[in-house]
């Protein structure tokens, strides 16, 4: 049996709750290949040559970068780290990323361009899972009825808010804020509400999530309802499971929207091949 932590309202199982938390494999579950091949994001890395490249004159204003395809193969990066470091010069506004066509020069860096950047939405999302998975698990030992009712309308009102086109989010906000002061512990709760408002303040994290509201990626109804019956059931184990799975698939959906406009091209193009093709033939 596991060891036993004094609880506000029954005892917490140490094995449950606390070991988890501390797990290298819990970490290793969300690494990246960022966390894994230096302490310097990769795609900052990446960011900051093609910022040098724009700076030496090897592009001018209006120029097309080359493909992600290239970039990839020239940096010996991943394609989704190319993307995010595209991301990051488009927020500073140096380049414009067209759909189906390419990134391309918008300005040059000048003195004042410092090539520092702000936080990503993957990042940000793989913090949140750290963090919202062991709340989460905490929140199912401690959580009352009222919490519970307040969960339970909130899910009714992510539902809501995504018949709305032109929804806010402010639900799902909500819930996952509730959780973590449900955890009754302040830290935790500062760092998840301290997490959410860097969501929507970096302007890296907030293009993200607006291009996958533009592919009408929306919170997951059921994923909150898997969560809220582990709450329900005082289940710490499968409310840190299904808190971490909603939040994987958060991370895929951020994953999907940067490979939308890639996807978008390539579709292009082989519409375009075969209206070539249509021609020709007649």
């Amino acid at each position: 049996m596991g060891r036993f932590l004094t609880s506000r309202i029954w005892p917490v199982k140490f094995d449950e709750v606390v070991r988890p938390f501390w797990s290298a494999a819990c970490v290793n579950d969300i690494a990246t290949e960022r966390d894994r091949a230096a302490p310097d994001r990769l795609y900052q890395d990446l960011a900051r040559k093609l910022i040098a490249e724009l700076a030496s004159g090897r592009y001018a204003v209006g120029d097309r970068l080359p493909a992600e395809r290239e970039l990839s193969v020239q940096y010996n990066v991943s394609r989704p780290t190319v993307r995010e470091a595209v991301i990051a010069l488009e927020v500073q506004g140096l380049v414009e990323v067209r759909v189906g066509s390419g990134a391309y020069v918008r300005r040059l860096p000048g003195t004042n361009d410092i090539p520092g950047f702000n936080i990503s939405a993957i990042e940000l999302t793989e913090a949140r899972l750290l963090f919202e998975a062991e709340a989460a698990a905490l929140a199912a030992t401690q959580i009352t009825p009222e919490g519970l009712a307040e969960l339970e309308a909130l899910v009714e009102e992510i539902e809501r808010e995504n018949r709305n086109p032109h929804g806010t989010e402010k639900a799902d906000r909500a819930f996952h804020l509730a959780i973590a002061r449900a955890s009754r512990n302040a830290a935790v709760a500062e760092a998840i509400e301290r997490l959410w408002d860097l969501r929507a303040l970096s302007p890296e994290s907030a293009l993200l999530h607006e291009k996958a509201r533009t592919a009408n990626i929306k919170p997951v109804v059921d994923e909150h309802t898997a969560i809220l019956d582990a709450l329900r059931a005082h289940d710490p184990v499968t409310a840190r499971s299904a808190m971490r799975a909603h939040l994987a698939a958060v991370l895929d959906s951020l994953l999907f929207a940067t490979e939308e406009k890639a996807i978008e091209e390539a579709r292009r193009a082989a519409r375009a091949k075969r209206e070539r093709f249509a021609r020709v033939t007649g």
